[in-house]
């Protein structure tokens, strides 16, 4: 960035004279003639810090000048604008302010004022625009402490069971690679991520003997297994930072046909969110080692995924796991549990 005001005016004696009161303040400024001038330089010089506007202009004026600025700027990066103006009436000041400019300075202005008015308009940017970084990089800080203790949190559901060692972190992968292939913004894809590592966390509310008995389980131990979507949900309701954590631990277990569990759920009535844990918790519950049998081959993980769509699984988040299976000619997709981490 080249200068650090533009001054944008019609009036040769205006505009000559707000330059020089700028520049016997220290400041560089730039002296245009339009607004078509002004769009130009910005295009091939980028943004300044601050821009002087005149609202009467041959040619575009300054509110169609700036609804143009506004245009060809990224959300957050607009560039503050003051009106430069001769008219007194309310409705040129609510229009002006309504198309975003950040204030007025009347003319005939006096030098000092005018330069002292940029001056504090200037610092008063900066000093939004550093705020607005610290509070960015603490909530930066905060979410990586969130995941952290996310992740910990995993890590102790998980070893309660021998032989799931890793899973909620593959499931979590799993599901974060499911939304960003549909479509899922990054924050989206963070929050399934999120809700991936804490769907199994009610398993805390059931007993070691059952969760690592070894063969299958009787009806009884069975409707204490099913108790833990319940207890996962009452256990993340709570958490106000992300408030949707509780749907994915309390309804990953429904099923597209509303034969699931806890709540008989049916198709769209169950939150996407747990739509995709369902597919990654059953592909990982196939291909990992259990205390009641091995894991087993890639094809037959496939073949009972195929089969699920339409009664256990959404089609749509089926069909894409079978394409991540079909992509997976290694059968190293267990690896993915580090890679696919919030960044």
């Amino acid at each position: 960035m080249d200068e650090r005001i533009i001054v944008v005016d019609d009036d040769p004696i205006i505009l000559k004279k707000a330059w020089k009161s700028l520049a016997d303040a220290g400041m560089k400024a730039v002296a245009l003639k339009s607004g078509e001038q002004l769009l130009e330089h910005i295009k091939d010089n980028g943004s300044p810090e601050l821009i002087l506007l005149d609202i009467r202009m041959s040619g575009m004026d300054g509110y169609e000048t700036l609804m143009k600025l506004r245009e060809c700027e990224e959300p957050g990066s607009e560039v503050p604008v003051i009106f430069l103006t001769g008219d007194e009436d309310e409705d040129t000041e609510i229009r002006g302010l309504s198309l975003g400019a950040m204030d007025f300075i009347r003319k005939p202005f006096i030098p000092q004022v005018l330069a002292l008015r940029v001056r504090h308009a200037v610092e008063l940017t900066n000093l939004q625009r550093d705020l607005a970084g610290e509070v960015e990089k603490k909530t930066k800080e905060n979410e990586e402490l969130f995941l952290q203790v996310v992740s910990s949190l995993a890590a102790s559901i998980d070893a309660k069971d021998a032989y799931t060692k890793g899973h909620s972190g593959r499931v979590a992968a799993y599901s974060k690679e499911i939304a960003r292939r549909c479509g899922f913004n990054e924050t989206e894809q963070d929050n399934i991520y999120m809700m991936g590592l804490l769907h199994d966390v009610g398993k805390i509310g059931v007993p070691d003997r059952i969760i690592n008995k070894p063969g299958r389980l009787d009806d009884e131990e069975f409707l204490k297994i099913k108790e833990h979507p319940v207890i996962g949900g009452r256990i993340l309701q709570n958490i106000q930072k992300m408030p949707e954590l509780a749907s994915g631990a309390k309804w990953h277990h429904e099923r597209y046909d509303g034969r699931g569990y806890p709540d008989g759920l049916k198709g769209d009535d169950i939150p996407e969110p747990a739509r995709i844990i369902a597919v990654a918790d059953a592909y990982d519950a196939m291909t990992s080692n259990r205390s009641y049998r091995d894991m087993l081959p890639q094809e037959k993980v496939r073949l009972e995924i195929e089969k699920g769509m339409g009664s256990q699984f959404d089609p749509k988040f089926a069909k894409v796991m079978l394409a991540m299976i079909d992509e997976d000619k290694e059968f190293t997709m267990r690896d993915w549990a580090a890679e696919k981490k919030p960044e």
